[in-house]
Formats: structure tokens, C-alpha cells, sequence
């Protein structure tokens, strides 16, 4: 008797796991939001410069870009976050329905293990690193040959990071 409540109140703590999916989710909804105001303002200050309603600043072209990747860099973190909270509630507590029954839903966020779930949040977040470089890159200065150098050889480690990524998602 003693052992079939004990065992039933285990069961039941995994409703814990509801907080994060509601917070994750809360936060992937934050981070959509400020990601498209971000891009929002980027066009709002990029229409004045156009318009020659404010003058045109010496480096608008990095700074809208940069403005744009790191809008992209936000997008992808909430993404991490979306996929987080859709696979610790079909992991912990239940298939989503309507996921199922969707024609795209099974195939999109389909999670039936922790590794599965792992995989798909590493890739994104390699993502996430990728966007960030490049967002670094734009201010970077360049003083050496020998800074240009790295800075090449690190984007030859990117794409050849993202190829075996790809290697190993496709088996």
C-alpha cells in the first residue's frame, strides 16, 4: 500500500516539468517580440535615412546588418526555447493531439527521447553561435595579415562544423 502511494506521487511529480514548458514558452513569446521590434526599429531608422529625415551615420550599413543578425540571433534562441518546452511536455507529460494529427506537426517537433530532443537543441544553438560570429565580425578591425589569417581559418572551422553536423542529422 505504502509502495503504490510512493510510486503514484513519483508519477504525478512530473507535472513539475510544467513550469518550464509554461516559461519557456513565455519566454520564446518574449523573445519573438523583442526580436521583431528590434528589426522594427532597424527599418524605422533605416526609412529616416533614406528619407533624409536624420543624416545618414558612418556606419548604417554594418549597424542596420548588425541590427538584422542579431534580431535573427534572438529568433533562433527562441526557437532553442520552443523546442525545449514542445518536447519536456511530450516527454514528460503527454503527446500534443493536434500535433499528431497535423500534417507537418509530427514531422517538425516530433521528440520521442532526451537525445532526440538533445539533437534538435544542439543544432539550433550551433545555429545561434553561427549568427553570433558573424554579428562579432562586422565590428571587428582588422590590423594584421595575420588577424585575417584567423579570421579565415575560423570560418573554415564553421563550415566544416556545420557539414559534419549536417553528416551526422542525416544517420
Amino acid at each position: 500500500m505504502l509502495e503504490k502511494v510512493f510510486e503514484g506521487a513519483i508519477w504525478r511529480s512530473r507535472f513539475i516539468v510544467l513550469l518550464a514548458v509554461i516559461f519557456g514558452l513565455v519566454g520564446a513569446i518574449v523573445l519573438f517580440v523583442i526580436a521583431s521590434m528590434d528589426i522594427w526599429n532597424v527599418a524605422v531608422q533605416s526609412f529616416q535615412v533614406v528619407t533624409h529625415a536624420v543624416p545618414h551615420p558612418e556606419h548604417f550599413h554594418e549597424d542596420v546588418v548588425a541590427g538584422i543578425i542579431g534580431a535573427v540571433d534572438l529568433y533562433l534562441i527562441a526557437v532553442v526555447m520552443f523546442i525545449f518546452s514542445f518536447g519536456i511536455y511530450e516527454l514528460f507529460i503527454s503527446d500534443i493531439d493536434e500535433a499528431q494529427e497535423s500534417k507537418d506537426g509530427s514531422q517538425i517537433l516530433a521528440i520521442h527521447s532526451l537525445d532526440q530532443l538533445k539533437d534538435k537543441i544542439a543544432k539550433v544553438i550551433v545555429m545561434v553561435l553561427v549568427v553570433n560570429f558573424f554579428q562579432r565580425v562586422l565590428h571587428t578591425n582588422f590590423a594584421t595579415p595575420l588577424e585575417m589569417l584567423y579570421f579565415a581559418l575560423s570560418i573554415t572551422a564553421l563550415a566544416a562544423g556545420l557539414f559534419f553536423l549536417g553528416k551526422v542529422g542525416k544517420h
